[in-house]
């Protein structure tokens, strides 16, 4: 797996983590973050260690980002994802957790933000069209509409994308 140009983009309010390739969204997941006791931390920050299997409410995968050992990691509760709920550590189901760990190394870039003024991509984002995409599908994931998605990408035919295509996505 190609790991250049990789970097983890997480927004707290939205409560959801992006992996990105240069510009290219690769993936969109829905995270639980730190409650207001023990927030997540924002900035930017970087892998700093990888563990498989760590046990117990670390779930399948551990991603260290901080040396006070914040870290974006599995769940045994995943009925919690999308709530703000843990010591600071960003929750992801297990299987997206397996998905990002063997995409990510040692020193990819983590961007952590809690608005969207400080959003790296402010414009838009890259989608990567996947198997069994809809437009209508792709609107609903990323809260926008159809009309949208086909103006901003000047689609002849809306009924006519397919797998691997990259269509723009406004934030």
């Amino acid at each position: 797996m190609n790991n250049i140009n990789k970097k983890i983009v997480i927004n707290l309010e939205q409560r959801y983590l992006e992996l990105y390739q240069n510009s290219e969204l690769l993936g969109h997941y829905p995270v639980a973050i730190g409650k207001a006791s023990t927030p997540t931390p924002t900035g930017n920050f970087e892998v700093l260690l990888k563990r498989k299997n760590p046990g117990g409410a670390l779930g399948s995968r551990w991603i260290q980002f901080t040396w006070q050992t914040h870290g974006i990691h599995g769940t045994n509760q995943p009925w919690l994802i999308g709530q703000a709920v843990s010591n600071g550590c960003v929750r992801m189901y297990n299987t997206d957790v397996k998905d990002i760990y063997k995409q990510v190394e040692v020193g990819t870039p983590i961007h952590i933000y809690n608005n969207l003024n400080s959003n790296p991509n402010p414009d838009y984002t890259i989608y990567k069209v996947q198997p069994g995409d809809t437009l209508y599908k792709i609107a609903q994931k990323f809260n926008t509409s159809v009309a949208e998605l086909v103006k901003i990408n000047q689609l002849k035919n809306p009924d006519l994308i397919h797998p691997g295509q990259k269509l723009k996505i406004t934030q």
